[in-house]
C-alpha cells in the first residue's frame, strides 16, 4: 500500500515539475516531434490543453495522414484553433503532389503573416512547373530558407522523374534579412525569352551561406553571385544552359565546387579574402581570378585531367596557398608534360604541407606513372620547409585488403562462438 502510494506521489511531483517549466522550454521540447504528435499532449492536463496553440514552431509531414482530405482537416484545426496573436518563428514542411502543394501553400501563407524566420521546405512533384511562392520570394522576416526534394514513396513515382519547385528567373529573391540559403534539386527558369546573365541574390543583403546542390538551370547562361556578406558557398552538380558564374564577394571565406557531369563551367571569381576551396569534378576547373592571397587551404580533384596547360594556370591561381591537396591523376599528367615545367619556377612560395592521393583506385597499368622529379620541384622548390605526403593506389589497395581480412576474421570467430 504505502509502495503504491509512493509511486503515485512521485508520478505527480514529476507532473508537476514538467508542468512548471515555462511556455517557452515546453515550445522547444515539443518542436522535436510534429505538430500532431504536440495536439496530442492536450490531454496531459489543464496546464496542457492549450500549450499547442502558442508553439512558435510548426512541423507539418504529408506522411503522417492516411489521405489528402485528413491532411488538410487536420491544417485547417491547427490554423484555425492557433493563437493568432503568437508569432511563428519555424515552419518545416514535408509533401508530395501537387494536391498537397495547395495545403502547403495554406501554411507557407500563414507563416508569412506571421513573421516566419526559418523554413524548411522538403517536396516533390509530377512536373516542373509548379513556381515557387511569389509572396515568400519578398519576405522581411525570413533568416533561413531551406528547399529540397522529398524523399518520396517509390510506389508513387515509380515510373516518373520527380521534381521539386522551380524559381522564375523575373522573380528574383528579395528577402533583406536572409543569411542562410540551401537548395537542392531546385530549378532555376527564365519565363519565355533565353537571359544571359542574371543576379539571382542581389537582394538579399545579409545572405552569409548559400549551397545549391543538384540544382537545374535553363534559359540563363550566366548566373551572377555577388552578396555583400556571402561567406560560405556551395555549387555542387548544378547542370543545365548555365556557362558562367560570376562571383563576387569580398568577404567570402570558404568555396566548394563539385563538378557536374553536364557541361563545363566558367567560374570568374574576385574573392580576395578567400581561405578555403575545394575543388571535386571530372572536369578541369576553368577559373578565372585576380588572386586568392589569403588562401590557407586548397584541396583540388580532377579525377579526369586531360589538360596539363589547364592544370598548371589552375596551380598559379593558387599560388599563395598553405596547405595544398591534389589527386594522383593530376601529378601523372604533369609527369608526362614535364617539358612545360623546365622553365617555370615553382608558384608556391608559402607552402606549408603538400599532400597527393588517388582519385582511382584502379587504373590501366599504361595510364599509371610515378611522379617525376620535375613535378616535385615544380610543386616544392618554393617552400623548402614544406612537409610532402604521398598515398600511392598500392597502399590504399593494402589498406582496403587489411580491412576486409580483419572482417572475415571477425566473422568466422562469431561463427565460431555460435
Amino acid at each position: 500500500m504505502d509502495s503504491s502510494h509512493g509511486k503515485k506521489r512521485m508520478n505527480v511531483e514529476d507532473e508537476d515539475r514538467l508542468s512548471g517549466l515555462p511556455d517557452e522550454l515546453i515550445h522547444k521540447i515539443l518542436s522535436f516531434i510534429g505538430i500532431k504528435q504536440a495536439i496530442q499532449t492536450s490531454v496531459l492536463s489543464s496546464r496542457w490543453r492549450f500549450i499547442w496553440t502558442s508553439m512558435p514552431y510548426l512541423n507539418f509531414s504529408r506522411n503522417d495522414f492516411h489521405g489528402m482530405p485528413n491532411f488538410s482537416e487536420f491544417v485547417t484545426h491547427v490554423l484555425s484553433g492557433r493563437n493568432n496573436q503568437a508569432e511563428v518563428s519555424s515552419v518545416k514542411l514535408s509533401f508530395h503532389g501537387e494536391d498537397a502543394y495547395v495545403i502547403a501553400e495554406q501554411i507557407m501563407k500563414y507563416a508569412f503573416s506571421h513573421n516566419i524566420q526559418k523554413l524548411n521546405v522538403a517536396c516533390v512533384f509530377d512536373n516542373d512547373n509548379v513556381k515557387f511562392p511569389l509572396f515568400l520570394s519578398s519576405s522581411r522576416s525570413l533568416k533561413h530558407l531551406s528547399v529540397t526534394k522529398e524523399r518520396f514513396p517509390l510506389t508513387v513515382y515509380r515510373w516518373r522523374h520527380p521534381f521539386s519547385y522551380a524559381f522564375k528567373a523575373t522573380s528574383i529573391l528579395e528577402l533583406p534579412a536572409l543569411t542562410t540559403l540551401y537548395l537542392h534539386d531546385v530549378t532555376f527558369c527564365c519565363d519565355e525569352n533565353p537571359v544571359e546573365c542574371i543576379d539571382l541574390f542581389s537582394k538579399c543583403a545579409n545572405l552569409k551561406s548559400l549551397t545549391l546542390k543538384g540544382c537545374y538551370i535553363y534559359g540563363i547562361t550566366g548566373i551572377r553571385i555577388r552578396p555583400p556578406l556571402l561567406s560560405n558557398l556551395t555549387l555542387e552538380s548544378v547542370g543545365g544552359n548555365v556557362e558562367v558564374f560570376g562571383i563576387v564577394a569580398p568577404q567570402l571565406k570558404n568555396l566548394t565546387i563539385r563538378g557536374s557531369f553536364v557541361r563545363d563551367h566558367e567560374y570568374l571569381i574576385s574573392a580576395p579574402d578567400l581561405v578555403f576551396l575545394l575543388y571535386s569534378g571530372y572536369d578541369h576547373l576553368q577559373l578565372y581570378t585576380n588572386g586568392f592571397l589569403s588562401l590557407e587551404k586548397a584541396d583540388i580533384c580532377v579525377s579526369s585531367p586531360k589538360d596539363a596547360h589547364q592544370v598548371l594556370r589552375l596551380l598559379q591561381h593558387l599560388h599563395s596557398v598553405k596547405s595544398l591537396t591534389l589527386n594522383l591523376e593530376i601529378v601523372e599528367l604533369l609527369s608526362s608534360s614535364v617539358e612545360l615545367m623546365s622553365r617555370q619556377p615553382s608558384p608556391f612560395v608559402n607552402l606549408k604541407s603538400l599532400k597527393i592521393h588517388p582519385a582511382r583506385e584502379e587504373v590501366p597499368e599504361h595510364d599509371s606513372v610515378k611522379m617525376s622529379a620535375e613535378v616535385k620541384s615544380y610543386l616544392l622548390d618554393g617552400s623548402s620547409g614544406a612537409t610532402f605526403t604521398m598515398v600511392t593506389r598500392e597502399e590504399i589497395r593494402a589498406t582496403r585488403n587489411t580491412k576486409l581480412a580483419q572482417n572475415r576474421i571477425i566473422y568466422i570467430g562469431v561463427g565460431l562462438a555460435l
